[in-house]
């Protein structure tokens, strides 16, 4: 009997980030999270997100730093390698971390390809404006999406020691839209405003053919973003007032290991049911064999 050949199908292929424009094109508000591993991206992409943020955030809820800054190249390829990895259908943005892009555009250039050629991002992030629209401007220049970070911007505020909302007075409000035309002209495919008043939100996104992600910048942004461990409540301390948690499975994790161990102790744990039985005849000959 002749075999009839089973058509060779494509996997779709990972949307890109340059479609997030006809997203705000079509009013559709943008659903990004932040994710740092491929478990975390495959159920992100099960609740239907568009973006996973591969952030630089992970310094601090992941690694254990006290800021983003000392996040290396190399953390940041094996966090997006791992993204990739877990997802398929969502726009994978990956951080660059401090100091793989201020230097020069060449160096702006060859960390961009890594993150996207070696790890599989489908575009990256840069944060500020002024020597960062040019950098913006040469990774666009070789053929990789940019998404453009302003506001507060935690790289630099880490380093300034000081965590504030921007655009409070005109005058700065008036350099962030700037800023935002100068980051859309050099060619970013979206922007991340964090911590703007609404109002400077607003103009922005009015004032742009590319969407807006908004996170603690108001509801006139066309989409938001929040940090995984934040919204899950998986972060211990202080939060900031834009993050709202949708769940507590911090608490719902300490109960269950707490109760991990007292099973443990007990010797409760582990039953009948979670081991794998033997033959009996095996049983009675290996038995057979003690002194």
């Amino acid at each position: 009997m002749t075999k009839v050949p089973v058509p060779f199908s494509e996997p779709r292929p990972r949307p890109s980030a340059l479609d997030l424009v006809s997203l705000k094109s079509a009013g559709r508000r943008i659903v990004m999270v932040t994710a740092y591993d491929a478990t975390g991206a495959r159920l992100a992409e099960s609740a239907g997100v568009d973006v996973i943020l591969v952030g630089d955030s992970a310094g601090t809820t992941m690694l254990g730093h006290a800021s983003t800054v000392p996040v290396t190249m190399d953390e940041m390829l094996v966090l997006t390698a791992a993204v990739c990895r877990g997802t398929h259908q969502v726009v994978v943005v990956a951080d660059m971390p401090f100091g793989s892009y201020q230097p020069s555009n060449r160096m702006a250039i060859a960390n961009a390809v890594r993150l996207t050629k070696d790890a599989g991002a489908s575009a990256v992030k840069i944060e500020g404006a002024g020597p960062a629209v040019a950098r913006a401007r040469a990774i666009i220049g070789s053929g990789i999406p940019v998404v453009g970070h302003l506001g507060l911007t935690p790289q630099a505020a880490s380093l300034a020691g000081s965590f504030k909302a921007a655009g409070r007075r005109a005058s700065e409000a008036r350099r962030i839209v700037q800023d935002a035309v100068d980051l859309e002209r050099a060619g970013c495919c979206a922007l991340v405003l964090e911590a703007v008043p609404p109002p400077v939100s607003a103009r922005v996104t009015a004032a742009l053919r590319i969407p807006t992600i908004g996170i603690g910048a108001g509801a006139a942004c066309d989409g938001q973003v929040l940090v995984w461990h934040d919204l899950l409540g998986l972060t211990g301390g202080r939060l900031p007032r834009f993050v709202k948690q949708y769940a507590a499975l911090g608490e719902q994790t300490v109960a269950a290991l707490e109760a991990y161990a007292r099973e443990v102790r007990s010797g409760t744990f582990p039953g009948t049911e979670h081991t794998y039985a033997m033959p009996e005849e095996e049983r009675r000959a290996f038995e057979g064999d003690a002194v």
